[in-house]
């Protein structure tokens, strides 16, 4: 069988010509390469070179079997973001590098998001510079999710909120090669404002555009999820408790946010012309609400009869101080705070909304999901008696629906 391939391929044809490999059959015959990327501009890469990066061939139709040309580490993407955003930019057909520091179970729900191979776990260790350039070595893309809202025994909050970004940034830019790189902020970082979790977030930010100017920030309000650290809390609260204290009488106004829409617009600024880069973009949901008012809708989706605690501020902080008094002062790690957290209270002190004059979801083309409906529907687990069992002030379930 060999032998007649070779013979066929070693055939004249009729004029002299001969058939010597697969790209003369593509001149001869005008077979097109728009798998390839050669001449069909909508499978073209559309990220802005820089560096020494040459050009980045993109195969296929955009499916999680294809080829975007996108090659991303994705810093903290064993978070409650991270999984969102590996999982979109994988079925796009990108490969994801994601550095983890805990176990070898934590990134292990990613894997299956991508195809074979396209996920790549490894492991870094943040405070060493050379683990994180193994980590930045083959990537055209950096993403920084990694951040906290509480402190521990060997992470401050400018510890995780600050350093990190500001060292993976250089270490980018170094790099040479990383033609994106986005990190994401949080909604009101500012150096005046009264958490040090946004005042750290906002040093990053100046860190992070000081070393890369072309660098994009988002600045995420409350993210809602499946994992998110708001409802889930206040839903456990209220089962074991059977009540949820307002903190600050729960007047505070906020603009929660679906964590999938944010997952959304990072992956859209990386498919952009580069008109995102050097810009910051504040992505808030399409509504206010006052904590109050986010109780209730938490309410009615666990079926549950609002009950309530005005707790002022004072209190708060003085129930939530012990645990940050000392977090550095016992020798074994405290439990993670969950409803009193001292700089999240803190943080409730003053309104956090989109800013008029911001770039925001509609500036990346991105119309943002309204949290009522399927962004909450997860809380159905909290309901006495499953799914389809309880009642609230709103909605009761008819006599005659059991048996």
């Amino acid at each position: 069988m060999q032998a007649v391939s070779r013979r066929l391929v070693q055939r004249p044809l009729a004029g002299g010509a001969s058939i010597c490999s697969s790209s003369s059959l593509r001149s001869l015959y005008g077979f097109s390469n728009h798998l390839n990327g050669t001449d069909n501009r909508r499978y073209a890469s559309s990220l802005a070179n820089k560096g020494g990066v040459g050009h980045l061939a993109r195969k296929g139709t955009g499916g999680r079997s294809s080829v975007s040309g996108i090659v991303a580490t994705v810093f903290g993407a064993t978070g409650f973001l991270g999984r969102y955003l590996v999982q979109q930019l994988a079925k796009m057909g990108s490969q994801v590098l994601v550095p983890f520091r805990g176990s070898e179970d934590s990134p292990r729900h990613l894997k299956l998001m991508g195809d074979l191979g396209q996920v790549v776990p490894m492991k870094f260790d943040p405070r060493d510079e050379d683990s994180i350039k193994a980590v930045m070595a083959k990537a055209n893309v950096v993403i920084n999710l990694i951040g906290r809202e509480y402190e521990t025994r060997n992470f401050s909050f400018e510890d995780v909120n600050h350093h990190i970004a500001e060292k993976l940034a250089l270490v980018a830019k170094e790099h040479g090669g990383i033609m994106r790189y986005i990190q994401v902020s949080c909604l009101g970082a500012s150096m005046s404002s009264p958490s040090r979790m946004q005042r750290a977030k906002a040093a990053a930010e100046e860190a992070v555009l000081s070393a890369l100017p072309e660098a994009t920030i988002m600045r995420p309000a409350t993210m809602i999820g499946t994992e998110d650290r708001i409802l889930n809390p206040w839903s456990m609260f209220v089962k074991k408790y059977g009540f949820l204290p307002l903190i600050g009488g729960g007047t505070t106004k906020f603009q929660p946010v679906y964590v999938v829409d944010v997952a959304a617009a990072i992956v859209a600024a990386l498919k952009d012309d580069g008109s995102s880069m050097g810009k910051t973009y504040e992505l808030g949901g399409p509504d206010v609400f006052t904590t109050h008012e986010l109780a209730e809708i938490m309410y009615d989706m666990i079926r549950e009869w609002p009950r309530y605690v005005n707790l002022p501020f004072p209190i708060a902080k003085a129930m939530a101080a012990p645990r940050d008094f000392m977090v550095n002062k016992v020798p074994f790690p405290l439990p993670s705070p969950q409803i009193f957290n001292l700089d999240q209270i803190n943080t409730l002190t003053t309104d956090t909304l989109v800013s008029d004059n911001a770039l925001k979801f509609q500036d990346l083309d991105l119309v943002p999901h309204k949290l009522k409906g399927y962004p909450v529907e997860f809380l159905i687990q909290y309901r006495k008696g499953g799914p389809n069992f309880g009642s609230t002030v709103s909605e009761k379930i008819p006599t005659d629906f059991y048996p």
